[in-house]
C-alpha cells in the first residue's frame, strides 16, 4: 500500500503483556545472563523505558492501573476478585470509541461490576472476566481449557489438566515429597506452550484483517508467570550458577524479624503455588533451589521472546510493520528469590519494576534509545491515546510518554515512582485477623526516588525508609534512625501531597455555571 494512503488512517496498535516479567530481565536493559533478542530488536527500533513500575499487585489490581490509567486509590481494584467500577473508562472502550475493534488474545483478569449483572450471572463467580470493550478472539483463563483442547488435538496427553500438566514428565504421577526443584521438561514441546498457542491464534487472525482498516489487538501472555516450568531447549538454556547475587538478609528469619508485614508475607508463601505438588514453604528452599528456579524463569522469558519473534515476522509479512504501534510490557514483576520470596506483592522493587518498550514507526527520532526517568503503568492509556492522535482525558492519573518518543525531555516530569499494595482478605479475613485491623487498613503506599524509598502503612504498622544509595537491596530500614528523621518527614509529606493531587478527578475538573458545564466530565463506560 502506498505510504500516502497509510498516512491518512490511524495506526494499528498491538499491546503485549507478559505476566510477571521483571524489568531487569532484558538483555537490552543490560542483564548479564538473560537473552531476549526479539525484545531487544523491538527496543532497537523503539524506546526502552528502564525505570518503569507497575501500579499495584497482584494481577487484577496491576491490570486495573494499566487498563484505566488510574491509580489504585481511584480505580479501587484492591485484590484479585475486587470488581472494577463500571463508571471508569478503559483502554478498550477508548479504542472502540475511536473506531477500532479492540480484540483480545489471552485474558485481562477483570472482575466485572456486580451492579451491572444479574445475581445468578456465572461471571460473578470468577475474577477472570473480560475488560469491557474487548472483542474476544481467544480467551485463555487460568484453567487453560482452550489450550488443553488444542494440545489434545495435537496428540498430547492432557489428562493431568491444569496445573498438573505443568510438571516435569517424570513427576506427573507423584508429589515432590522432598521439595526438590527439577528443570525437567513438561509433556508439551516448545512449539506447544501457552505462549505459542496465543501467538498462533493472533497470527491466524492477523491474516484475516483488511489492509485498509486499522486494528487494535491485545496479546496477554501468561508466561513467565508460575508454575515454573519450560520445555527444551529453554529448560537447560541457563545454569543455576548464572545470575547476580540475591538481594536478601543472611536468613529468612532475619527478613521476618525486620518488619511485621514481612513476617506475615513469608509465612504465607507455599511452594506448591510455584511448583505444583511440592510441599513446604518457599523460604525453606536453599540457595541452590532458588537458583534452579531462577534458571527456569530465565528460560521461560526466552521462550516468550521466541514467540515475540514469530509475531514480528508475521506483522512484517502482512506488510503492517510500518503501520503498527507495538507496546511490550508486564502487569507486575517477580521477586525471584530476593528476600527469600517468589511471586509479587508487598513493597520491594522486585515486585513492581517491569519492562516497557514502545515502538511507533511515525515517531522514530528516539529509536534505539532508553529513558531513565520514572514512568508508571498508569501512563499507558494516555500514551496510546496520544500516539493515535487523541487528547488524553485530563482526569487520568498517568501522563503521555509521547514526548520521550519524540526525543524530548519534559521539564516537569515526575521524579519518583509510586505504587500501592492492598493485602485485605475479604473472603476469609486472614490478614485482618492476623494484624487485628480492618479491611480498610490493610494497605500500603510507596514513593520511590533515585535516592530514597518510603513505605507507609494504612494500619499503623511502622513505616519503612530505605537509603537506596547505600542500601540498594532494601535491607536496612532507617525510618527509626534520628539521622533520617527529616527525610522520613519529607517523604511522608510527599506521599500525602501525591495522594491529595490524584484524588478522583472524574467530576472535580468540571463546574456547573450560568453558562452550563465548564471543564471536563469523565463519562466512563459511555466515553
Amino acid at each position: 500500500m502506498p505510504r500516502l494512503a497509510r498516512a491518512s488512517r490511524r495506526p494499528n496498535v498491538l499491546l503485549i503483556t507478559c505476566d510477571q516479567w521483571r524489568g531487569d530481565c532484558l538483555s537490552a536493559a543490560g542483564h548479564p545472563v538473560v537473552r531476549t533478542p526479539n525484545a531487544d530488536a523491538l527496543a532497537a527500533e523503539g524506546v526502552l523505558f528502564k525505570r518503569h513500575f507497575g501500579g499495584a499487585a497482584p494481577c487484577s489490581p496491576a491490570r486495573a492501573c494499566l487498563y484505566t490509567g488510574l491509580y489504585q486509590m481511584n480505580n479501587r481494584v484492591c485484590r484479585n476478585g475486587t470488581p472494577l467500577d463500571a463508571r471508569h473508562g478503559n483502554i478498550a472502550l477508548h479504542a472502540r470509541a475511536l473506531g477500532y475493534d479492540p480484540t483480545l488474545f489471552g485474558y485481562t483478569d477483570v472482575s466485572l461490576d456486580p451492579r451491572t449483572l444479574e445475581p445468578g450471572d456465572p461471571r460473578l463467580r470468577s475474577y477472570e472476566g473480560v475488560l469491557p470493550g474487548f472483542t474476544v478472539r481467544q480467551l485463555l483463563p487460568e484453567h487453560q481449557k482452550p489450550w488443553l483442547s488444542w494440545l489434545k488435538a495435537r496428540g498430547v496427553d492432557t489428562t493431568a489438566g491444569s496445573p498438573g500438566i505443568h510438571r516435569p514428565v517424570d513427576e506427573r504421577h507423584g508429589n515432590r515429597t522432598d521439595g526438590a526443584v527439577s528443570n525437567g521438561p513438561p509433556v508439551y514441546s516448545k512449539d506447544e506452550t501457552p505462549a505459542a498457542f496465543i501467538a498462533g491464534e493472533f497470527i491466524r487472525w492477523l491474516g484475516e484483517q483488511e489492509h485498509d482498516a486499522p486494528w487494535f489487538a491485545h496479546l496477554s501472555f501468561i508466561s513467565p508467570h508460575p508454575p515454573f516450568i519450560v520445555p527444551a531447549p529453554y529448560n537447560t538454556m541457563y545454569g543455576p550458577a548464572e545470575g547476580p547475587a540475591f538481594r536478601r538478609a543472611e536468613t529468612w528469619q532475619a527478613e521476618a524479624e525486620s518488619h511485621p508485614y514481612l513476617a506475615y508475607d513469608l509465612s504465607r508463601q507455599e511452594r506448591g503455588k510455584f511448583l505444583p505438588g511440592t510441599p513446604g514453604k518457599v523460604h525453606d528452599w536453599s540457595e541452590d533451589d532458588f537458583r534452579r528456579i531462577r534458571a527456569i524463569y530465565y528460560g521461560m522469558i526466552s521462550e516468550v521472546d521466541a514467540q515475540l519473534g514469530r509475531i514480528w515476522l508475521a506483522i512484517k509479512a502482512a506488510d503492517a510493520w510500518d503501520d503498527t504501534i507495538v507496546v511490550l510490557t508486564s502487569d507486575h514483576a517477580e521477586m525471584m528469590g530476593d528476600h527469600f520470596m517468589l511471586g509479587k506483592g508487598g513493597f520491594f522493587d522486585g515486585s513492581y519494576h517491569i519492562p516497557l518498550i514502545i515502538r511507533d514507526p511515525s515517531h522514530d527520532k528516539a529509536a534505539g534509545t532508553s529513558v531513565d526517568r520514572f514512568t508508571e503503568a498508569v501512563d499507558m492509556v494516555p500514551t496510546l491515546l496520544d500516539l493515535v492522535g487523541e487528547t488524553p482525558p485530563p482526569h487520568l492519573d498517568g501522563r503521555s510518554l509521547k514526548p520521550f518518543m519524540e526525543a524530548k525531555q519534559p521539564q516537569d516530569w515526575r521524579n519518583a515512582a509510586h505504587w500501592e499494595f492492598d493485602f485485605r482478605s475479604i473472603g476469609d479475613g486472614r490478614a485482618e485477623n492476623h494484624f487485628g485491623i480492618t479491611s480498610r487498613q490493610c494497605n500500603l503506599a510507596v514513593i520511590r526516588t533515585e535516592k530514597f524509598k518510603y513505605v507507609h502503612f494504612g494500619s499503623g504498622l511502622q513505616p519503612l525508609l530505605f537509603d537506596l544509595e547505600t542500601d540498594p537491596g532494601e535491607l536496612d530500614n532507617v525510618a527509626g534512625d534520628p539521622a533520617y528523621l527529616s527525610v522520613r518527614l519529607e517523604f511522608a509529606e510527599r506521599l500525602l501531597a501525591w495522594r491529595a493531587e490524584h484524588l478522583d478527578q472524574s467530576l472535580a475538573l468540571a463546574e456547573l455555571t450560568d453558562n452550563g458545564v465548564v471543564g471536563h466530565v469523565s463519562r466512563g463506560i459511555r466515553e
